[in-house]
């Protein structure tokens, strides 16, 4: 069985209908994760136990969705020097509150943050960061992202057909 390179966590299943976007991707992509719920608050010793050894189980990056209080992120990238990508879960506050928890961490304890519900963005961001020493990889996202490119060039081909009497386009 291969070995995870991501990690994907978060407080718990109900998180999981966002970060599926994060495994969606890293699966298209061909790279090998796990998928893991913990609490920085209910399970505080599994989280640290977790984070301490991520390095040595072979990960090189962890994607960390939170909401509420949002506190797994920052927990996690205090026990380790993988990077970690915080995801915000959308609650309270429309998930300001988790974002903001996310992305204002003290010095020296970095994580970086995507927008909320931004599961797929985080992925990518992992993607990106292993792509740095594998061309193969940088190769799949280039491709990705000139197939963006091509949707919008479609999308405004199809806008010219629609017609209405004052459009000028």
């Amino acid at each position: 069985m291969a070995k995870p390179i991501v990690s994907i966590i978060m407080g718990s299943t109900s998180d999981l209908p966002v970060m599926e976007k994060a495994a969606k991707f890293l699966d298209e992509m061909g790279i090998f994760f796990e998928m893991n719920a913990f609490s920085a608050h209910r399970t505080p010793q599994e989280v640290e136990d977790f984070a301490r050894t991520a390095e040595e189980r072979g990960l090189k990056v962890i994607i960390a969705g939170a909401g509420m209080a949002a506190a797994l992120p920052g927990v996690v990238a205090a026990s380790t020097t993988l990077p970690v990508i915080g995801v915000p879960i959308k609650g309270m506050l429309d998930g300001l509150d988790a974002m903001l928890s996310i992305v204002q961490m003290p010095p020296g304890i970095p994580v970086a943050t995507v927008g909320v519900n931004g599961a797929q963005n985080a992925a990518i961001l992992a993607a990106e960061m292993l792509a740095l020493s594998d061309e193969t990889l940088a190769q799949k996202l280039r491709d990705y992202k000139q197939g963006l490119k091509e949707k919008i060039v479609k999308a405004n081909e199809e806008l010219r057909e629609v017609k209405y009497n004052f459009k000028t386009n």
